[in-house]
């Protein structure tokens, strides 16, 4: 009688079609996977819906990748449930998330002495929705002077939102002018105002698990072009901080599929967004880098499934802070020194055995498919559901050269035989 394990990958989703049906495409595809003791392992996925719940109903799903949590309180807590009292693997952890914002993770790699640009926090322009905010700030807020504060920092500068979120209230402040205007604007978000620095690359790095993807990021471009198919842009040892520094991110808060931004400048890495609930993985804008991410992602999920992998609530920050305070290290023996227990907790080198093993096959399957009719009606339904009726075919050329250029590339390496 063969031994089968049954594992259920939930997705819970907000308004994405692409990546899931890319990821549920993939996963369709694995096939049964035989463990080191002989186990067979079958994976399939099941899109979430929202009820109500009782807190020890039982949850089906053994792994949850979760796109909707971090504004939409209901299914946030659902995951803390199933986390709690059904050991249900997460990416991400609400718990993390939802108390790690971008202050935190700001003060936190300063802490670790990350070239972080100055960055201070302002009050709010406009009361919060609480009755007793109006005799607290009268008696207890300090008056201050925002053009002060934005010229020791020095222009041009940003704000932008403590906590994020989709590049939302975001705003290049030049001049005092920009300033006001900008402050005037916040509302009841709480914002930042930081520094910036003259950089040569912006560069924002995915990390699903132990596997990093390092883009050259235009923000200043429409989406369908901000991401540069350009290899080798940065020095190798700014390209290897920038790994690390994605890597160091997740490893320390728990989060597991994340992206990290930095300006760059030669061997200088300045991390200045790093805390993103739902990543960007749209094809649209990914577009040559989409294949990699959803490969990862079924990668690092079925290995966390069929390894039994847990997720850590807790954090081991003391171990982090030893390297910070360590005399003896100078910063490239740091991230060094980080880049080892990063390693360590996303257990990278077994991680690549055991895929090597198991799963050596699944670039193979991932390019049969985006070179099947499945995936170009996947794309077609994205660019038709994005776009407006006369841009359609435009779009659809952009994207298929871009995936083209993929699929030549990726042919190329999986001839030469190069893993990953």
């Amino acid at each position: 009688m063969v031994d089968i394990s049954r594992h259920l990958i939930g997705l819970l989703l907000g308004q994405e079609e692409d990546w899931p049906r890319a990821f549920e495409s993939i996963v369709a595809r694995l096939g049964p996977i035989t463990d080191a003791g002989g186990r067979t392992h079958e994976i399939a996925t099941q899109r979430l819906t929202i009820a109500p719940f009782e807190l020890t109903d039982p949850v089906s799903s053994d792994l949850v990748i979760d796109r909707l949590a971090y504004w939409y309180y209901v299914p946030r807590e659902w995951l803390k449930k199933a986390a709690l009292m059904d050991d249900t693997y997460l990416l991400n952890s609400p718990f993390t998330f939802q108390s790690m914002e971008k202050h935190s993770a700001y003060c936190a790699m300063l802490r670790l002495g990350l070239n972080i640009p100055r960055t201070v926090l302002v009050p709010y322009k406009n009361p919060v929705d609480n009755a007793r905010w109006a005799y607290t700030s009268a008696k207890y807020n300090e008056p201050f002077d925002l053009e002060a504060i934005a010229a020791d920092l020095g222009y041009p500068l940003y704000m932008k939102p403590f906590d994020g979120g989709g590049w939302r209230g975001v705003s290049r402040i030049d001049n005092p002018e920009d300033l006001r205007t900008a402050y005037d604007s916040s509302g009841q978000m709480l914002m930042h105002l930081q520094a910036t620095v003259d950089y040569e690359h912006f560069a924002r790095a995915l990390s699903i698990g132990p596997e990093t993807m390092v883009m050259d990021f235009r923000p200043d471009q429409p989406m369908h072009q901000r991401y540069a198919v350009s290899h080798d842009f940065l020095t190798p040892s700014a390209g290897e901080q920038a790994v690390t520094v994605s890597r160091l991110v997740n490893a320390f808060f728990r989060w597991e599929f994340n992206s990290a931004e930095m300006l760059v400048t030669g061997d200088a890495v300045y991390p200045i967004d790093y805390a993103n609930a739902c990543p960007d993985v749209a094809v649209t804008s990914l577009h040559y880098y989409f294949p990699w991410a959803i490969t990862a992602l079924v990668r690092w999920s079925t290995y966390a499934l069929v390894t039994g992998r847990r997720t850590p609530v807790d954090t081991s920050t003391a171990a982090y802070f030893a390297i910070a305070d360590d005399p003896e290290l100078d910063y490239p023996g740091r991230m060094a020194a980080y880049r080892r227990l990063a390693d360590d907790h996303f257990e990278t080198d077994r991680y690549w055995d055991w895929c090597a093993t198991h799963l050596a096959d699944l670039p193979e399957r991932v390019l049969d498919w985006v070179t099947s009719p499945d995936f170009d009606r996947m794309l077609t339904d994205t660019v038709r559901a994005t776009y407006p009726p006369h841009e359609h075919e435009e779009f659809l050329a952009h994207f298929r050269g871009l995936i083209g250029l993929w699929t030549s590339d990726e042919q190329a390496r999986l001839a030469g035989g190069a893993a990953g």
